[in-house]
């Protein structure tokens, strides 16, 4: 058997019980190899229930700096006995398995083709502890000792990052550290030469930092201004607001009184909860709320008052897997459709897509400015791969001096100054955007009456069939200002003769980019571009007009941004094909170039350099 040897680019999966506190150790792992400055990409993925049912955190580890899903695992860390078997069969030819040696594997447990790592972990944790729950929770750090020295790691590096964990009560430290001792022991005195894999300290990372997207978007909506978030709770959106309350209590504090500058409203539903978002916007805080696809379908009619009333208000939507309750706790982009046109009637609302927690801050901050300035609904269009995970990313940085764009907000005095008559709904400047007031803002000037139902440019209720077509006519002139607006796509051409495109958005931006690294060195050229926003700009017209294949790659059954595509751009039929992933996992590297390859077979055409023509099979 020849065992995989490679430095600092295999992928590690740990096979643990919800519910055990393996989460805190197999997380200690991955921030290990990213203080060594080794690019790391780690992904939970865990059962929607309190405890008890299988769970698995992947590490990918990259010098290359690959931060999607590779597919496939290279060394197996399996203390779950319910997915012993999967997770055996799972490990890569070549590969290695790890398992809790106290008890035998069975006998039919055959594979030749893989090295089988044996460390007695609960016997070791019995002959070391006596309480219960810690045997339970100490046996997740001693494998995490035996990597430590199967991996090349050393101690250093691990312990330090135990006493960092433990810095404000040293004392949790010293049985943690006794366990890793443990495990590297065991591992070094009966396995010396078990496996090829290893770690070595890098510069890779550079000034990257490692960060969940919910964070990000939490402190993009701090640095951005929110005030007052309203929410209910729901997997995977509950910590954007979390982790929002949690810096605005160390930054939203008065210094002199000790009170809140903001307020976090938990509502009796999701819609109550966009409702007070709303109303704050209309009453001109800068309000937000969070929530996922099943809060989508309930806020929907809200969605729709605020996009004809025209009242700015954020919205972050960390997509999971539906329809229905679907699987709450795995990842999906499949709310593209319902966002776009949320409510009923003739809708379109404003979606940014961002590709990392870097873009979830710096998104989530200018979605504020957009909403003020365009005076309507902005999504902010996440998942829970980009939200829940931690990955690399550049560092966050705000200007001081930046201002907040408050948009075409009158002022009393800009009030006193106007000789006509003031009309809520009247296009001034003919880009579709009308002044508004706030309340209080005059005495007697600017107060109107914010309605559902049809109104002329007053903002008076009227049925006329003549009003309501300007008003609505009147909201696609702005729909055309939002284009110029909202973030303009990344394209990158490798092929000059235009002949195959890929496009993609969100968090299959890493995949996308690995795969068609890997499809460009077997000699095939694809150009890509990466939709950052919806409306789309001419920019993302041309690019589909220009080339004969464009591949859509996306997290959904139903192709949903090629249908919004096809509908928006008038797409000829089959320029369009599908790449596909919706089984609530991430999309991988290999799902696209697989589907890549059975479509270019398929259309029996070579789109391959020559030289490299044979090199490629599917």
């Amino acid at each position: 058997m020849k065992r995989i040897e490679r430095v600092n680019d295999f992928v590690v999966r740990f096979a643990n019980v919800n519910g055990s506190g393996s989460a805190s150790a197999n997380n200690l792992f991955a921030k290990v190899v990213y203080r060594l400055g080794v690019p790391v990409s780690p992904k939970n993925v865990f059962p929607s229930n309190i405890q008890g049912l299988p769970t698995w955190y992947e590490v990918r580890i990259s010098e290359q700096g690959y931060l999607g899903r590779r597919g496939g695992a290279d060394f197996i860390i399996a203390v779950n006995g319910q997915t012993l078997k999967d997770d055996y069969e799972m490990v890569q030819p070549g590969g290695y398995f790890l398992y809790d040696s106290t008890r035998e594997l069975p006998k039919h447990f055959s594979r030749e083709d893989i090295s089988v790592i044996g460390i007695p972990l609960t016997q070791l944790c019995n002959d070391e502890f006596q309480d219960n729950r810690m045997r339970q929770l100490m046996k997740n750090i001693i494998y995490i000792g035996s990597l430590a020295y199967l991996f090349g790691i050393g101690m250093g590096p691990v312990s330090e990052s135990i006493k960092k964990q433990f810095a404000k009560k040293p004392k949790l430290a010293e049985p943690n550290i006794r366990a890793l001792e443990l495990g590297f022991d065991y591992a070094q005195k009966h396995h010396k030469d078990s496996c090829r894999l290893s770690i070595k300290p890098s510069t890779a990372v550079a000034d990257r930092i490692l960060i969940d997207g919910n964070s990000g978007a939490a402190l993009g909506a701090l640095f951005g201004g929110a005030t007052v978030a309203g929410w209910y709770p729901i997997t995977p959106s509950t910590s954007v607001i979390e982790a929002f309350e949690r810096y605005a209590m160390r930054y939203r504090i008065d210094p002199e009184s000790g009170k809140k500058n903001f307020a976090t409203v938990q509502a009796e539903d999701e819609l109550a909860a966009i409702g007070i978002a709303i109303g704050a916007g209309w009453n001109g805080a800068r309000s937000f709320t969070a929530t996922s696809g099943p809060g989508i379908s309930l806020m929907s009619e809200f969605l729709g008052l605020a996009y004809f009333t025209e009242i700015p208000v954020v919205l972050i939507n960390v997509q999971r897997s539906g329809p229905s309750t679907g699987m709450p706790t795995r990842t999906q982009q499949s709310d593209l459709l319902s966002c776009a046109y949320a409510s009923h009637g003739d809708t379109r609302n404003v979606l940014l897509f961002p590709s990392d927690p870097h873009e979830c801050f710096e998104m989530t901050a200018d979605a504020f400015d957009l909403a003020e300035r365009l005076q309507t609904p902005i999504i902010i269009m996440s998942d829970l791969d980009l939200g829940m995970n931690d990955h690399l990313c550049k560092p966050f940085k705000w200007d001081d001096e930046r201002s907040y764009d408050r948009g075409k907000v009158l002022s009393g005095e800009d009030l006193d100054t106007i000789k006509q008559k003031w009309g809520r709904y009247l296009d001034i400047d003919k880009d579709g955007i009308c002044y508004r007031t706030l309340p209080g803002a005059h005495p007697e000037k600017g107060a109107y009456t914010t309605r559902g139902t049809s109104h002329n440019e007053y903002a008076a209720y009227t049925e006329g069939s003549a009003a309501y077509e300007r008003s609505m006519n009147r909201l696609l002139i702005k729909w055309e200002t939002a284009r110029n607006m909202v973030p303009m796509p990344d394209i990158v051409i490798r092929d000059e003769e235009r002949k195959l495109g890929a496009l993609f958005f969100g968090s299959t931006a890493a995949a996308a980019d690995e795969a068609l690294e890997k499809l460009e060195e077997n000699g095939i050229l694809i150009n890509s571009m990466r939709i950052k926003a919806f409306p789309f700009q001419a920019e993302v017209f041309d690019f589909i007009a220009k080339h004969d294949i464009v591949f859509t790659i996306e997290q959904n059954r139903d192709s949903q941004m090629q249908i919004l595509l096809a509908g928006e751009c008038q797409v000829a039929p089959g320029t369009l094909i599908p790449v596909t992933n919706f089984n609530g996992l991430a999309i991988t590297a290999r799902m696209i170039t697989n589907q890549v390859h059975t479509t270019l077979l398929s259309r029996g055409k070579t789109f391959m350099k020559p030289a490299a023509a044979q090199e490629v099979t599917p």
